[in-house]
């Protein structure tokens, strides 16, 4: 991406960014509330445009016509609560032809989801986990995720976190994960972008940070943040 701006009326949420991801990399996307992190992954998924500057995922401008490219989990639930897990993956998967259904089964065991249980009966930290199936059974190259982490058990947290290194395919796949969850989720990270008010403050791998600042990312967000 080249020049990024977006603006919502009078607030200014991307200031000029420019930015090229690595293919193969999990990149953590940090910064407090109100720095652009979920401005932006809407932008990477098609599902904003910018004001100014270019986007673009495999050499295409990210849209609904290009959706294959992308698979993009938002912070807010957007779950049926009337629907089973079951039908909940069969719905889903209706609006993808690069949905893997043997990957879907195995991740539900793995996170310990009943497939015929109610989505409303589910607690939050199990319906985070059948968000994040819904969007590692894809075959995409991008894969966004925003605050996935959020609000839920640490228990939880450390059943997703296994499951996006186990289910990542460094060799096909670059993932962006949004989240305030520095502790816990920095030893996936490959590279670290670090955002305020728009624009980006640091960006290097996570190896190079934490030499260059000999400190811990969780620490450096301290020193950058205050």
């Amino acid at each position: 991406m080249q020049g990024i701006h977006k603006k919502y009326l009078l607030k200014q949420a991307i200031n000029g960014i420019d930015l090229q991801v690595q293919k193969g990399r999990i990149v953590g996307l940090l910064g407090p509330n109100g720095s652009g992190k979920s401005t932006l992954l809407k932008m990477m998924a098609g599902l904003i445009y910018p004001t100014s500057g270019t986007i673009a995922v495999n050499g295409r401008v990210p849209d609904v016509r290009n959706k294959h490219h992308v698979a993009y989990l938002p912070e807010l639930d957007h779950l049926y609560g009337w629907m089973t897990v079951k039908e909940t993956l069969r719905f889903v998967s209706s609006f993808h032809q690069d949905w893997q259904p043997e990957k879907a089964a195995a991740m539900l065991q793995a996170l310990e989801l009943d497939e015929n249980q109610k989505v409303r009966n589910l607690s939050k930290g199990l319906r985070a986990r059948l968000k994040l199936v819904l969007v590692l059974s894809r075959q995409v190259p991008l894969i966004l995720l925003d605050e996935p982490f959020s609000g839920i058990d640490p228990s939880s947290r450390a059943k997703i976190i296994r499951s996006i290194i186990s289910e990542f395919q460094a060799e096909e796949q670059t993932i962006i994960l949004s989240t305030h969850s520095i502790n816990e989720s920095e030893p996936m990270f490959d590279d670290v972008i670090f955002l305020q008010q728009g624009r980006i403050r640091l960006f290097d791998t996570a190896e190079s940070l934490r030499e260059e600042y000999g400190c811990s990312l969780e620490n450096l967000w301290e020193k950058v943040y205050g």
